[in-house]
């Protein structure tokens, strides 16, 4: 068997364990059993339903410290940051397990014949999941929360540096109660993927991940008919129109962009910033960069900055940021790539030339990126100067005024005072290459669903 999942410590690079992908078999198995458990699964109650996701989430915040502690050790997340995350995944599975009877009842229209018409929201069979390493727990929860009250069942494909993270979700869903089959973690390869998307008994396909990726998926969900949800990378604009405190505004926006060491798809990634703050913005980022302590995940020191998820992807940061400079950026400070580890100093990089290729790349990493612009108009033109489209941000003491751009901002989530707006509650997703359909609140639970007309004459 081949062995591409493994955990490999990016503090240290040190490959801790590995395991074998799944067998030809196995992925078989894992069909069968997705497709014999939907038929029991979907005729439950949902209340039935409901009561066993609602303990999945319980689970997830009475294990945080011990999810937090596989993550770190994983992906270098900080220990403070993972045991958030677990705890939001408890919260938005919850959620799902709380509403879900709310958000799926059924709808009665109007009719101008003499019967009456109802839209009814019921499941549509097993499903694929293809979850990234960044938020391991997190975004599990978001696609399978809402699915497994809606009566859908789930095959689980995680990311291949995080399959401890993957198998302690498994274990949650086991001890909570959830039927055999329900949920199924799977270490597929890639070419299994391909076969599990075009086997007829999936019905639908979710990814978290890349554009290469989402596009890879995307097509093989296409050609065989299947319903996908794609939620992909961006270059989320971060407006700051006006500030009567730059320092304030420039830590903001450093922690904002520093989170998760900068591995979050929706992160502040191009910060347009009005001339007259601009030298003082971009002075007190620089500040904050070469104050950055190097640290581990269990050492969150004021200013600590982790590893990256792998010495690769760190590699890949500090080739881009050449790039960059080599197109015209001035790389201020930073992007220093450590000797050893998955470390990269955090960055600050400004003048990258607008229309270069690569001022349309995503940096996925610690990297602060900033651009000057003179008007509204300017500001709004260069934010919607993109290829994706997940969120943006606009920021003025004139809510009214940050309004009225936040409004034009060709994006899935436009915010106003605040880098995001953040709930199970709230609706997550984006237009353009940043994918397709959303997850998270009510409408996070209306996609994987059969909208059926059931119509009865009088």
């Amino acid at each position: 068997m081949s062995t591409q999942y493994r955990v490999q410590n990016p503090v240290t690079d040190e490959v801790i364990e590995t395991f074998d992908s799944a067998t030809d078999a196995e992925v078989e198995a894992a069909l069968a059993k997705a497709a014999a458990a939907y038929r029991d699964w979907s005729t439950r109650p949902i209340a039935e339903r409901a009561a066993i996701v609602a303990r999945v989430g319980e689970l997830f915040k009475e294990r945080k410290d011990e999810l937090a502690a596989i993550a770190a050790e994983e992906m270098g997340k900080f220990l403070s940051e993972a045991a958030d995350e677990a705890e939001f995944s408890g919260d938005i599975i919850g959620y799902y397990a709380e509403h879900g009877e709310e958000f799926t009842k059924d709808q009665e229209i109007p009719t101008f014949s003499e019967g009456k018409a109802v839209i009814r929201r019921l499941p549509i069979g097993p499903l694929l999941g293809i979850m990234p390493w960044n938020f391991p727990y997190y975004q599990i929860a978001r696609f399978a929360g809402p699915n497994l009250v809606l009566g859908n069942t789930i095959i689980l494909k995680d990311a291949e540096i995080c399959p401890r993270s993957a198998l302690a979700v498994q274990q949650i869903m086991d001890d909570a109660g959830v039927p055999e089959g329900v949920y199924t973690n799977l270490f597929a390869t890639h070419d299994q993927i391909a076969t599990i998307i075009a086997d007829p008994r999936i019905q639908g396909v979710s990814l978290t991940g890349s554009e290469r990726a989402g596009s890879i998926v995307g097509a093989q969900a296409g050609q065989n008919l299947k319903k996908a949800v794609l939620e992909l990378g961006g270059s989320d604009p971060y407006i700051l129109l006006d500030t009567d405190d730059v320092p304030a505004a420039a830590k903001l926006a450093w922690t904002t962009r520093m989170y998760n060491t900068g591995q979050a798809c929706n992160s502040n990634k191009r910060m347009i910033i009005m001339e007259d703050i601009y030298d003082e913005f971009v002075a007190e980022l620089e500040k904050l960069a070469r104050a950055a302590v190097k640290s581990t995940p269990d050492n969150e020191v004021e200013g600590a900055y982790s590893a990256m998820s792998s010495r690769a992807a760190a590699e890949g940061l500090r080739e881009q940021l050449d790039r960059a400079v080599a197109a015209g950026g001035n790389l201020r400070v930073g992007g220093e790539l450590a000797d050893a580890g998955a470390y990269l100093s955090p960055a600050v990089i400004t003048d990258i030339p607008v229309g270069s290729d690569i001022y349309y790349e995503e940096f996925f990493g610690p990297v602060a990126t900033v651009y000057k612009v003179t008007s509204d108009e300017e500001a709004l033109e260069l934010a919607n100067n993109t290829q994706f489209g997940l969120g943006g941000t606009v920021f003025s003491q004139d809510t009214e005024r940050a309004a009225a751009i936040s409004r034009r901002l060709e994006c899935g989530m436009a915010n106003v005072n605040t880098p995001a707006g953040e709930g199970a509650e709230l609706p997550f997703g984006g237009v353009k290459r940043s994918g397709f359909g959303r997850e998270l609140g009510p409408l996070g639970m209306d996609e994987f669903v059969n909208k059926q007309l059931y119509y009865v004459e009088k």
